[in-house]
């Protein structure tokens, strides 16, 4: 008999399908939830990941260009003039922002602290809309590999449920449910890898290019 049993735990390993799509369709509806919450998660994280890569090769490249144009202009206010009306650079609209208010109040009493608040608020607010989604990069960084093993208990319990229902302790009997349970924590951190490492690179980014920012600023003050 215990024969018969092998020979037929043989036959259902060898019989079983564990490709990527067979798991997903054989895993109960809790364990599809996840595995369809977490592919979300993996693929807007990238969509941000490539988004950001372009945003900052973008502004890197144009705040480096209005740098040199505007150090190379006669004065501020006729740069400030000359600058097209739908730039986008966040250093040249950190500038324009200024300028206009600048412009706007010729009275020079407490000149010097005006502008350094203007341009500390015009900065603050660039710098919080190239971090759009940074926020989600890191919730999924943190989160997924939970999400993925709660997945993957909720399958190993259904494996021990199926051991109780079939007596059977034969690991080709329950090794179908394990590997649906265990897909759930490989796309947990599948998730979650790529996010951590494109937060802490933007986040490095992000700093390394509001130093820009500020630096600018403060050598804009001296002319001022």
């Amino acid at each position: 008999m215990e024969a018969d049993i092998s020979t037929q735990a043989v036959g259902l390993a060898s019989s079983a399908d564990f490709s990527l799509t067979n798991l997903f369709l054989r895993a109960d509806i809790i364990v599809k939830s996840v595995i369809i919450l977490l592919i979300a998660c993996s693929i807007y994280s990238w969509a941000i990941i490539i988004e950001k890569f372009r945003l900052f090769k973008k502004v890197n490249e144009t705040s480096e260009e209005f740098e040199k144009k505007f150090w190379n202009s006669k004065s501020a206010e006729t740069f400030y003039n000359s600058l097209p009306a739908n730039i986008d650079d966040p250093m040249a609209i950190v500038f324009r922002d200024a300028m206009q208010n600048l412009l706007k109040k010729r009275s020079k009493i407490d000149l010097n602290s005006r502008m350094m608040t203007m341009l500390e608020t015009g900065i603050e607010k660039q710098t919080n809309k190239i971090s759009k989604g940074f926020t989600f990069l890191a919730t999924v960084g943190s989160t997924a590999p939970f999400i993925g093993l709660f997945g993957t208990v909720w399958g190993i319990m259904n494996s021990f449920q199926s051991i109780a229902i079939s007596r059977n302790t034969s690991l080709a009997i329950v090794a179908p449910g394990i590997a649906e349970a265990l897909f759930a924590t490989a796309l947990g951190l599948l998730a979650a890898i790529p996010a951590v490492v494109a937060y802490n690179k933007f986040n490095n980014d992000l700093n390394k290019y509001s130093q820009k920012l500020e630096n600018f600023s403060k050598r804009f003050l001296t002319i001022i």
